[in-house]
This record gives C-alpha cells, structure tokens and sequence, in this order.
C-alpha cells in the first residue's frame, strides 16, 4: 500500500516538473521575442522655434461707458400733451421732446402780464409826480418795488411754462419710451434715456505694477462679442490718480471712435493696451507645450544614428521650458529652448522620452497670432 502511494507521489512530482519547465521555456521564448522587437515610430507633427518681434501689450476686461449718458426727467408737473419723439431714434441739441399741457400757466401768464404793465404805468405815473411834489419818494420807490415784482412773477411763470417742454440736453441716441400721451407725470418723472454713441468710452482696469508703463494716449485695441469680426482701436484718455485700495488696480479710460454704433454703453469687452516697445522673443504654438504640476516641458525631434546598425532615426528629447505671454496660436518660451529647434506640435500628452518618431505634417495646423475661427 505505501509502495502505490510513494509511486503515485512520484508520478505526481513528475508531471508538475515537466509543467513548470514548459512554462519557464514558454516565458523565456516570450522576454526573448519581445527584446528583439521594437515598437514601430510615433507618426507627430512639428513646428520650428522661431524669433520674432511683438509688441508687448497688457490685457484686462471692461465696460463701455457713454461720453454723455442720462435718463431725461420732467422738471415740472404736468399731462403729456405730445410726445415728438420715437423709441431709439437719433436726436440732435435742443430737440423737442414732449410738451406738458400749459393751459393753466398760459392764464396766469396773460394775469401776471397785464399786472406787470398796470405796473408800469403807476410807476411812470408817480415818477412824472415827483418833481411836482405832488407825491413823496416813497411813492415812486412803492411803485418801482410793485413793478419789479410784477416783472418777476412774469419772468417766473414763463419759466415754468419752459419747462413743461423737454428738449434733448445734447445729440445722441434715444432709449425706450417711458411715458405715453395724455399720462399725468410728477417733477422728476422719467422720460427716456439719451446717450451719446460716438465717440465711447472704454472704461477699465490694470494692476498697481502696471503703473509705471502707462501713458496718456498709448493705443487702445477693444474687442467685443457683440461685434466678433471687428476690432476697434483708440487712445487712453485718463489715468485715475489713485489706486483702489481693495483691489490695488489703477482705473484707465480710452475713447474711441464708433461711428457705426456697434459698440453700446454697458457692453463687456476685452481690452488691449499696446506698449510703445518691440521685444524680440522666442516662440512655439500653445499646443507644442506639456503642462504638468512639475514643470512644463516640449519635445524636441532629434537626428540619432543607431551604433550597431548605422541607421539615423527620429528621436524625442523631452525640455523643460519657461513660458511667457501667449498670443494667438503661440505662446513666449523665455528659457529652455533655442530658435530653428523642431518641437513636436500636437498630441504631446501621448508621447515620452527617447520614443523615435516619424515627422508628417501634412494635416498640421495652421497656427496663426491673429486666428480668426470661423466656428466660435
């Protein structure tokens, strides 16, 4: 009995030794295979370094503001009597606008009227008295008091009745209506706001260390969605002499020409300052660049001839780089690189270190510093 179990045992020990020999042959034919392969070459695009000349600028948001800009309010009560004007149409200085009904003061004016000239002629009256002594100079100064009082109240009414017609303070462009004929309105009651389109201001801000590098009248490029295929330029008008205290930015105000109206008081805009300097800098497409927490890093394509065989080939060598401003499609490389070097320019999250490559750039992007995208 004990015999049969040694030589099952032994059968047993036999066979697990021929398995495990297949298999350790099986995985050294495998390691051998893949040591004599090789991966075929990565198909990349490329871009070459290349120095330039820009003109540095400094970017920040803001808002279009109105040279004039106000809300057109009664300065007496009163009905509308007719309104002269339309929703959003242009207007020129001192257009009528609506008139209040007047009938009340009219009468009080013709009253105020004939009692200034009964006025007058109780004061030419005593004044002929006079030098007769027939009456005292209390009488003529009585009657030049009545007279100027009688004069004032005229001048008085007829200021009222002026104001119960609304004329435009100045030329620009009219809003919405806000009031409708035969409405009663109270002194101050709003009418329609009036702006003035042409020329606008651009009102924004920059930051405390930006201080130093601005100047009254430096060029101005303002872009705004609202008008995506035009870009508008114009000067900086004001520099604010303080700085906020919140926020530690100097407030800037640039006008600019909009004769077309396509740019409108309260619009977001994007907004350019241009430098009165060239630099000369190096630069890459934005897409050439490996961002990572570490550092940021391009692949440069490098010749490398193989010492066994003798065959040149494609290879990466991954920098590090200092990156500066971007604009457009590039983007400023401050260190890391040198002009005429050729980086890859697309798909770089996928590639490494020493991997050979093929260069094919025929389907490239086109990389531009003005892109104008015609889906945006």
């Amino acid at each position: 009995m004990i015999k049969k179990i040694l030589l099952t045992l032994a059968g047993l020990l036999l066979v697990a030794g021929a398995l495990a020999g297949l298999k350790i042959w099986q995985f050294q034919t495998m390691f051998a295979a893949q040591a004599n392969s090789a991966l075929p070459p990565t198909t990349v695009t490329t871009a070459t370094v290349k120095q330039d000349s820009w003109q540095p600028t400094l970017d920040a948001i803001g808002s279009m503001v109105a040279v004039q800009g106000v809300m057109v309010n009664t300065e007496a009560a009163g009905m509308v009597k007719r309104i002269a004007f339309e929703s959003g149409a242009a207007v020129r200085t001192g257009q009528l606008l609506v008139e209040l009904d007047d009938a009340v003061e009219q009468a009080q004016l013709r009253s105020a009227i004939a009692s200034a000239e009964l006025a007058q002629l109780n004061l030419k009256r005593v004044r002929d008295l006079r030098p007769r002594n027939m009456v005292s100079q209390s009488d003529v100064d009585s009657a030049e008091a009545q007279a100027k009082e009688a004069n004032a109240q005229v001048d008085n009414i007829s200021a009222v009745i002026a104001k119960k017609s609304i004329h435009a303070p100045f030329a620009g462009r009219l809003g919405i209506r806000q009031i409708n004929l035969g409405q009663f309105l109270d002194t101050g009651s709003a009418i329609v706001t009036l702006q003035t389109l042409d020329p606008i201001h651009a009102d924004f801000a920059l930051p405390q260390q930006n201080f130093p590098q601005l100047r009254t009248g430096m060029v101005i490029r303002v872009t705004s969605d609202a008008a995506p295929d035009q870009s508008f330029e114009g000067k900086l008008s004001a520099i604010s002499p303080e700085v906020d205290t919140l926020t530690r930015t100097v407030r800037l105000r640039a006008t600019l020409a909009n004769p077309d109206g396509r740019l409108q008081p309260g619009m977001y805009a994007n907004i350019t300052a241009l430098l009165p300097v060239q630099q000369q800098v190096l630069m890459i497409p934005a897409t050439a660049v490996l961002y990572a927490p570490y550092g940021d890093s391009v692949f440069v394509v490098k010749e490398e001839k193989d010492e066994k065989t003798g065959v040149s080939s494609q290879v990466l060598m991954q920098k590090f780089v200092q990156l500066g401003a971007s604009r457009g499609d590039f983007i400023i490389v401050n260190s890391g690189l040198a002009a005429g070097e050729t980086v890859v320019s697309t798909g770089v999250f996928k590639l490494r270190n020493g991997m050979k490559v093929v260069v094919d750039n025929q389907l490239a992007p086109d990389f531009q510093i003005t892109p104008t995208p015609t889906n945006s």
